[in-house]
């Protein structure tokens, strides 16, 4: 039965393709024997595994090595013929056998020589099962022969004409390889004008003088043997025609003379080949080289064609300057007629080359070794081609099979031997020969005859693990003659498997196309034949898949910066995989800036080289699975270079440059600066901005400029370092194209115009000698213009004008060539003067008591002599005799903005008795003062009182005493006490409220609850209305006599509390016991005394946040408008709860801030301003009286010693 490689089954689809493959390679290895334990026992003829090539070239300085290896079972013997005849090698001392195999090794480097063992060779491997013999070896050594000697004339010839330069080398074997060098060993160069030729030749199409030289020298390197032939030199000299005339007359007996044929210009004529055609035959799948060498004056250039036909595109190559045509891998199509067309511009020439391409014989499909069990029928075919047509011979075990004993089972019909119905003596090994004029092939095939019972050759219980949804694939590599039929088990007591769910593979392999958890277990291989059966277990798992849970992402990070990568991998927990990075596919640098651990990959101080792809590999035993990302290294760009200046005009110029690398991130555009060397040197200034994708830019210049260029390319990163300066480039002056700017006229006395510019700068003066021409008149009057020629200068000053006179002004630029543009005219005055009235019919209306408003007529414009700026009120509150002592009148001023006639007075003091004025104002000054006006503000609500503190607590009793405000604004009417209890939950009482006369300044309150804790409001009332309120607490005393044992309620820092003498207090016992009071009292004060300063919060205050007694509110004056102004902040204040860290002095006093009205909504500066409505918008001139901070206390701590007193 025939072994051999089985077509895929159909029913799998194109998506199997590398499984199939996978397969047919294994098939086509089932070489007999299939395994090495096959070897120990079954025969098989011999097969030539190894021999040295036909023609085998040797080394005569080295031992002949001819070598023949085989293998078959049993082992061959070996057997050589030399020339046709059996080589006897145990004759020859020389020769010896490699043990085990045929190879020969004749050791001539002791004696002998290599021609003594030239021939023919043969090699036989045989073993009882037949014969195989190897190619004919034919040995030869190589040889490098010397040149011949002999003379060389020089060779002179006239400029122009051609040349050949003969090699002729020495026959060798393998011929030699041809260059030309100089006596320095140097290659001479070649071109289209100078060549070497295929047979060595140096071509000249024509000769120039610098061609002269004396060593043309031609050298033959012989691969083989390593040696190098050098021909005699050759001389040439190449002369004018006057040379050549005096050379012949003095040489012409004994120089080579070429004949003098004209130097001119000449048509092409080819050196090689001769004619017009010419035949060239190759063989199949060697390189066909055709050559064509012409010469001509000029240099002819050679062009190449195919007739009727295409030159085959990518197997054809121009070799020396396109003189030689060469295509690879010659066949039968490449025949047909080449035309090379030689070209100059004097003319043109072709010649045609005829090309038959013949072939060796080579393989069709050479015979296959066969495997047959007794009985079974086989062929043997030898299908070989050639040109022309090869012959085919058979021979058997070495001998023709003509003259072979006759075998029943087998048929010659001619490139094919038929067997049927083969027998074991029907082994044998057969060789067929296929030979033309051009060679031979021979090749080995034997036919095995076996009787053998099945055997698995695939290991026992052997265990495949695979991937889930992929294909699994069992062995079962099995071998027997006839060839056994293999069936698959599942499981111990299974039926065989199907094919529709599986694919049994001739081969005896089980694939599982889609592999799942369900698939696990073990599956049985059983092989069948008429001799026998076998059978083998193997074990299947399948293993969750790998997977890239986080694959790395796309990066740009710029130079220098640091990059992660994340690579998290999920896996089947019976596999541990690997994690391999890699970058371009290749491993990562060996650099201590890249770092890896468990999930990352880690580049630092990124460089541009680390710019690409990175791939995260994982692999365990059964798969691997990858993810890549790309990191492009981006940074601002590299600066441009190259700078040029071209179309170089008066007034432009073109700028071109050079882009540096954009570093990834491509430029969006190019900043061009200029420095002005003569002007500015050292600074640069914004010249233009172009688009990144130009690299000109067309530049406007101005007159008179020494410029140099740089440009800066931008990218989202930034921008680049500036390029070096371009070249520099003066312009030539012109009139300057502006004028000066900022042109004004003001007068800095009563007397004067002074006229003020912004000069031009050196950029914009166009040329040198920059002057200004300043020109000025009176506006209103007749009079001429007046003009001066200045200096370089910002100001001029014109005298002896009337004050305050409009003027007209306007300034010119010049320079030494010529004037700028008509300047523009502007207004200015001469100098002003304080005004000489002041306001008059002033007036008075008292709004409310902090608000009064004053009306005025305007001064006339000629008497204020200069720009109105406004109206000053100077006002002032009139003092008692005893503060005027004290300090100096305090007034205060406010400024009226423009030519308003009214304005208002806010922030004034109700009950007051006020003196104001007004002044106009100008550029100069204040006016005169109007006459004084006076005026009364009414009553407002007073202050809150100075003071409030309590004194004397007895059991049931409280005395208050309190300052009166300190603005009562009006006449004190009454004061309003409203107090309510605290409870020891911190809950407020009944509100009690208690009406007392205006002069009263103590008050005491009976039949208060004994140790309780009160809180007051107190405030001072006007007809007005009610004042600002202020607050307290107080604990009446302790009844000693029903509080025995329990110690005294916490009355905070500062709380005096009444106390009553007993007469006990006298008692010895009572003594001690009031001291281990006093002393625990003493650690709680000082336990307390640290919470207190670090900001415990009184706890009875919480409570009285909820309670805050909704009758006592700061009063609003009645129509809103103004309103009385006092501190958000001491509002507020009279509402919180006390805390530790705000309670009131030990003394029990509480002072309350003065709460002034503020005029930040009326003045200005110094001087107050109102709007044109007459709203506030400037503030006092006068200084504010420091306002006290809030939440001053006492940093006295609780003393110890009053704690006692309550006690005593």
């Amino acid at each position: 039965m025939q072994l051999k490689k089985m077509p895929r089954r159909k029913r799998l689809s194109a998506g199997r393709a590398p499984l199939i493959l996978f397969l047919c390679q294994m098939i086509s290895a089932l070489d007999v024997p299939l395994d090495p334990k096959l070897l120990e026992d079954l025969v098989q003829p011999p097969t030539i595994t190894q021999q040295s090539p036909k023609d085998y070239i040797i080394d005569p300085r080295e031992n002949i090595v001819i070598q023949c290896e085989a293998k078959g079972k049993p082992p061959p013997s070996f057997s050589w013929t030399r020339n046709g005849t059996h080589f006897d090698i145990d004759k020859d001392p020389l020769v010896t056998m490699k043990p085990g195999s045929g190879t020969l090794t004749i050791n001539i480097m002791s004696e002998g020589k290599a021609e003594t063992y030239e021939g023919v060779y043969q090699c036989t491997a045989r073993n009882e099962r037949g014969a195989a013999i190897s190619n004919n070896i034919v040995v030869r050594p190589s040889r490098s022969p010397l040149w011949t000697k002999e003379k060389l004339e020089p060779i002179i010839l006239r400029n122009g004409q051609s040349l050949i330069l003969p090699c002729r080398p020495p026959l060798g074997l393998p011929p030699p390889i041809i260059f030309w060098m100089d006596n320095s060993f140097q290659r001479l160069p070649q071109s289209e004008r100078v060549s070497q030729g295929l047979n060595g030749d140096l071509y000249f199409s024509n000769v120039l003088p610098e061609d002269t030289r004396e060593d043309y020298i031609c050298y033959a390197r012989f691969n083989h043997t390593q040696t190098i032939q050098q021909k005699q030199p050759i001389s040439v000299k190449v002369i004018s025609v006057d040379e050549l005339n005096d050379t012949v007359a003095a040489n012409l007996n004994d120089t080579e003379f070429y004949s003098a044929k004209s130097n001119r210009e000449r048509p092409p004529t080819f050196l090689t080949p001769e004619g017009n055609a010419s035949h060239k035959e190759e063989l199949r799948g060697n390189v066909l080289s055709l050559e064509c060498i012409a010469e001509g004056l000029p240099t002819p250039i050679i062009y190449w064609i195919k007739e009727d036909g295409t030159l085959p595109i990518n197997r054809t190559f121009y070799r020396n300057f396109k003189k030689t045509l060469q295509i690879i891998q010659v066949s039968e199509a490449d025949s047909g007629n080449y035309q090379c067309i030689a070209k100059n511009p004097l003319g043109a020439i072709h010649h045609t080359i005829s090309v038959t391409v013949k072939a060796a014989p080579y393989w069709i499909m050479a015979p296959q070794n066969l495997v047959l069990s007794p009985g079974e029928d086989g062929r043997l075919t030898c299908g070989a081609n050639g040109s022309p047509k090869p012959r085919i011979s058979w021979l058997l075990n070495g001998v023709p099979v003509e003259i072979a004993p006759d075998d029943p089972s087998r048929k010659i019909d001619g490139d094919t031997i038929i067997f049927s119905n083969v027998q074991e003596r029907s082994s044998a090994v057969y060789q067929c020969n296929a030979s033309n004029e051009y060679g031979y092939l021979l090749a080995n095939a034997f036919v095995n005859v076996l009787a053998e019972p099945p055997r698995i050759l695939t290991s026992a219980n052997t265990l495949y693990q695979v991937i889930a949804d992929r294909p699994a694939l069992l062995d079962c590599a099995f071998f027997g003659s006839p060839l056994p039929t293999i069936e698959w088990f599942k499981g111990a007591k299974g039926s065989a498997l199907r094919e529709d769910i599986y694919v049994l593979h001739e081969n005896g392999t089980l694939e599982i196309p889609v592999a799942q958890k369900d698939s696990t277990g073990t599956y049985t291989c059983v092989a069948r034949n008429k001799l026998g059966m076998a059978k083998n277990e193997v074990h299947l798992e399948i293993k969750d898949a790998t997977r890239i849970i986080k694959q790395p992402e796309y990066a740009v990070m710029q130079r220098g910066g640091t990059v992660s990568f994340e690579c998290k991998v999920k896996h089947d927990h019976t596999l541990i995989p690997t994690i391999t990075w890699l970058k371009d596919n290749g491993e990562l640098p060996n650099d201590g800036r890249f770092t890896v651990d468990k999930d990352h990959l880690v580049v630092a101080d990124v460089r541009d080289d680390d710019g690409g792809t990175y791939t995260c590999v994982a692999n365990t035993t059964l798969d691997n699975v990858s993810a890549s990302a790309v990191l492009s290294v981006v940074d601002v760009p590299n600066p441009p270079f190259d700078l040029e200046l071209t179309d170089q005009l008066d007034k432009s110029v073109q700028l071109s440059w050079t882009p540096g690398s954009d570093n990834n991130s491509p430029i969006t555009k190019f900043i061009i600066e200029y420095e002005d060397a003569m002007h500015e040197a050292g600074l640069w200034h914004l010249q233009t901005e172009v688009s990144g994708m130009q690299t000109t830019a067309q530049l406007k210049l101005s007159p008179y400029v020494n410029y140099s260029f740089r440009v800066m390319a931008v990218n989202s990163l930034g921008r680049s370092l500036p390029s070096e300066a371009s070249e520099q480039y003066l312009t030539k002056a012109a009139e300057p194209d502006t004028n000066p700017t900022a042109v004004e006229g003001l007068g800095s006395e009563p007397d004067n115009l002074v006229i003020t510019w912004k000069p031009l700068n050196g950029f914009e003066s166009n040329g040198p000698g920059l002057q200004y021409k300043v020109s000025w008149r009176q506006k209103d009057g007749d009079d001429e213009w007046t003009s001066v020629v200045v200096a370089n200068v910002s100001k001029y000053i014109v005298s002896g004008t009337p004050t305050f006179v409009p003027y007209l002004i306007k300034v010119q630029a010049l320079n030494d060539v010529g004037f700028a543009p008509e300047p523009a005219v502007v207004m200015g005055h001469s100098g002003e003067d304080l005004p000489m009235v002041a306001p008059g019919n002033v007036h008075v209306n008292v709004v409310n008591s902090t608000l009064a408003e004053v009306h005025w007529d305007p001064v006339p414009l000629k008497s204020i002599r200069g720009h109105l700026q406004g109206y000053r009120i100077y006002y002032w509150k009139a003092q008692s005799s005893s503060k005027r002592n004290r300090r100096h009148l305090e007034k205060k001023i406010l400024t009226f903005q423009g030519s308003k006639t009214h304005g208002m007075l806010p922030g004034l003091e109700p009950f007051s008795h006020y003196t104001l004025n007004v002044r106009v104002v100008n550029g100069k000054g204040e006016g005169p003062a109007s006459p004084d006006r006076v005026f009364n503000t009414p009553e407002g609500v007073p202050s809150a009182p100075s003071s409030l503190k309590i004194v004397n607590p007895t059991l049931d009793s409280l005395t208050l005493e309190w300052d009166p405000p300190s603005r009562p604004n009006g006449i004190l009417t009454e004061y309003t006490l409203k107090y309510q209890p605290i409870n020891s939950t911190h809950e407020l009482g009944p509100l009690v409220d208690l009406k007392i006369p205006a002069n009263k300044t103590r008050w005491t309150l009976k039949n208060l609850n004994f140790s309780t804790r009160y809180k007051f409001y107190f405030y001072a009332q006007t007809a007005a209305g009610s004042g600002s309120q202020i607050t307290e607490e107080a604990v009446t005393a302790v009844d000693e006599g029903k509080t025995a044992g329990i110690p005294p309620p916490d009355v905070g820092a500062g709380k005096a509390m009444a106390s009553r003498q007993v007469d006990i207090a006298t008692q010895g016992w009572f003594i001690g016991l009031m001291c281990a009071v006093a002393l625990l009292i003493l650690i709680l004060l000082i336990v307390c005394f640290i919470r207190r300063n670090k900001g415990g919060k009184y706890p009875v205050k919480e409570k009285e946040d909820a309670h805050a007694d909704p009758e006592i509110q700061p009063m609003k004056e009645d129509d809103g408008t103004f309103g009385e102004y006092r501190s958000l902040e001491s509002d507020a204040e009279d509402h919180k709860p006390l805390k530790k860290g705000s309670r009131t002095p030990s003394d029990r006093t509480v002072k309350k801030e003065d709460s002034d009205d503020s005029l930040v909504d009326y003045g200005e500066g110094v001087n107050g301003q109102f709007n044109e409505d007459g709203s506030f918008i400037g503030q006092y001139s006068g200084k504010k009286e420091k306002e006290p901070a809030e939440g001053n206390e006492s940093s006295e701590a609780p003393s110890p010693v009053n704690a006692m007193n309550s006690f005593v």
